[in-house]
């Protein structure tokens, strides 16, 4: 693989790699990057990535290389603390409660002595803290260099360094994001470097989609609403009524969600809606007018102060551009783009989005010259890796698959157990439980259940804890949303005798290496849910092209996702363990084949009590060791 990127390097050409759990390509790809001497930036799918990149894997390597190498990483603004809005909230009186004061004091002897600005170095700062987007900047709220405190602002700072550097390190979502705002440094940077590198690649389309849209959210307009009663009682009391035209504002943007929810009571999680479901309703296009024409008398009202002071120039901007979204929204989708509302708990987005990033990539491939890398542990299931490399415009680009160097055929085994409840059976999540709590038991814990829908995530981990109660097991049950990820997975290593059942955040990106981790089930076949509206687009697009969609899509899909959640298993060269797909169509269905063969080279085990006898083997190894 290094040999690979050394080539693409030397001759300015794009390489997209896939290669298995255990290769190293982080080092197969960083290596040759160093040694080239040209500058390079690096993508990868996360916050948490980044800094391992950066903290950890590019400083061992410069030091074993003896390669004196300038090394920066950016982040989005929302990482970063600004100083000009951390020294207003102190008077804003926006600190939602008491917690929210004490975190804010903290962030501010912090501000003291930090060099970067960057929040990961807070310890125990959770990154959902309500403080946080009271003490950062966005694109609609910065002021750039009219700013007061913009010689001493770590976002220009970061960028700064950035533009400076041999090697920066940024994200999938940095990357899109400055595509089509130009706002957060990589655009200036990306004509000056030599080699591109993004790693976690099959993260990239996904991300790209989102970025490259349009989108209008409510709690963009809660932020809004809340920086102009901040500002406005701050800087312009008495001028206008800031409180009512925040109720106006936190009105619209209220009857908007409402409207987006329809007669849903309760959001769990987030809901892909299609657009024609809600777009048709009377309601729906009146909270969208309501929204135009609180934005314009936000408008009216800022004019009359807006030379006071830059923070008011800003907030005029915004305000014209919710008009501009909301009038946008109103009318027809432009041609060859979806459109879909995300519905979480506390808010509800409008998108408007390309179905793929395949003009964005071609756009910047054919830009300056130089070398593009993409790389991942799953990109495909063909040869030509054609699941990423079609939506992402790389169809003349090399291609290589190396496989895992672990030795699969021995140290794992995967069982599908053909007389089982169908997923679309109303006991199919209840055997599933069962067959977890069989697995545990005879492993003493050490079990991941991986399930497609947080309904099954709710009932499985139900199930378990009932049957581990009853059977006075002692083996703990940490269900996905009960504590944060990091925090689950810390007490799952910390006292293995314990199932995790998780849905979408666990199929990747997650480690446990050694005994810890021994069984992982997957509750049934992950197939993309075809009412997703960008599911059903990408769809109708195949379909039109003549092309056979299940196959196509809906199967390639489900083989990439199988290749993530199977991942999680073997990690390391000793790992052993058991894979269980609970879904007999794996078994009998004729596309089964090709599922199975996307997996790695595991033994096949026919029948539960092998699959049992296994685990006890797995036990008593361990125990011995």
């Amino acid at each position: 693989m290094a040999q690979a990127v050394a080539r693409a390097v030397a001759r300015r050409e794009t390489l997209v790699v896939e290669a298995g759990t255990g290769v190293g390509k982080t080092f197969a790809y960083l290596v040759p990057a160093l040694l080239s001497g040209g500058r390079a930036l690096i993508s990868t799918a996360t916050k948490s990535l980044q800094d391992q990149l950066f903290l950890r894997d590019l400083p061992r390597l410069c030091d074993a290389l003896g390669v004196p190498v300038r090394m920066a990483l950016l982040k989005g603004r929302g990482s970063y603390l600004c100083l000009h809005r951390m020294n207003h909230a102190r008077v804003s009186a926006e600190l939602p409660d008491r917690r929210a004061v004490l975190a804010l004091a903290r962030i501010e002897r912090w501000a003291q002595q930090t060099r970067s600005g960057d929040f990961a170095e807070l310890d125990g700062l959770d990154e959902r803290s309500p403080v946080i987007p009271i003490v950062s900047s966005t694109r609609d709220n910065c002021l750039g260099s009219e700013c007061p405190e913009f010689r001493a602002c770590f976002v220009v700072k970061a960028r700064r360094e950035a533009m400076e550097a041999d090697v920066v390190v940024v994200n999938h979502h940095l990357f899109f994001a400055d595509m089509t705002l130009r706002d957060t440094g990589v655009a200036e940077l990306l004509p000056s470097v030599d080699i591109a590198i993004f790693d976690e690649a099959h993260q990239l389309a996904e991300a790209g989609v989102q970025f490259l849209g349009t989108n209008l959210g409510t709690s963009q307009l809660i932020d809004f609403a809340r920086d102009l009663l901040g500002l406005g009682l701050a800087q312009a009391r008495g001028l206008q009524d800031w409180q009512a035209l925040q109720a106006t504002l936190e009105r619209a943007a209220r009857e908007l969600r409402l409207a987006c929810a329809g007669p849903m009571r309760e959001v769990r999680g987030l809901l892909k809606l299609r657009w024609q479901d809600r777009a048709g309703r009377p309601g729906f296009a009146s909270a969208l007018a309501e929204l135009a024409c609180a934005a314009d008398e936000v408008l009216e009202a800022l004019a009359s102060v807006v030379e006071l002071s830059p923070d008011f120039k800003r907030l005029q901007e915004r305000a014209q551009q919710f008009g501009e979204l909301a009038r946008l929204f109103s009318a027809e989708p432009a041609p060859g783009e979806v459109r879909w509302i995300d519905l979480s708990t506390h808010q509800a987005r409008l998108v408007e989005s390309p179905l793929d990033i395949r003009a964005a990539m071609q756009e910047q491939l054919q830009a300056a010259p130089k070398a593009w890398v993409f790389t991942s542990a799953t990109l495909g299931d063909d040869e030509r890796l054609s699941w990423f490399t079609e939506p992402a415009g790389l169809d003349d680009a090399t291609v290589l698959r190396v496989g895992s160097p672990f030795n699969y055929p021995e140290h794992a085994r995967l069982y599908i157990p053909r007389r089982f409840p169908k997923p679309s059976e109303p006991d199919h999540a209840q055997e599933v439980a069962a067959l977890a709590a069989r697995c545990a038991r005879a492993l003493g814990g050490r079990c991941f259940v991986l399930t497609t829908t947080l309904r099954a995530l709710q009932t499985i981990g139900d199930a378990l804890r009932q049957s581990f109660e009853e059977g006075g097991d002692g083996i703990a049950v940490l269900v996905q949303g009960a504590a944060p990820k990091r925090l689950l997975l810390q007490q799952f290593q910390a006292d293995p005798r314990a199932v995790l059942v998780g849905s979408a955040s666990f199929w990747e990106g997650i480690d446990v290496p050694g005994d810890d981790l021994q069984c992982v089930l997957i509750d049934k076949l992950p197939f993309p849910p075809p009412s997703d509206p960008l599911v059903e687009a990408r769809v109708q697009r195949l379909e039109q092209a003549g092309r056979n969609a299940f196959a196509e899509y809906f199967i390639a899909e489900a083989a990439i996702a199988l290749k993530q959640g199977g991942g999680r298993l073997i990690r390391t060269e000793s790992d052993r363990g058991l894979l269980v797909v609970c879904d007999p169509r794996m078994a009998g269905m004729n596309y089964g084949r090709r599922l199975r063969a996307a997996l790695p080279p595991m033994g096949q085990l026919a029948e539960e009590a092998e699959a049992m006898a296994w685990l006890r083997q797995l036990a008593e190894q361990r125990d011995e060791a």
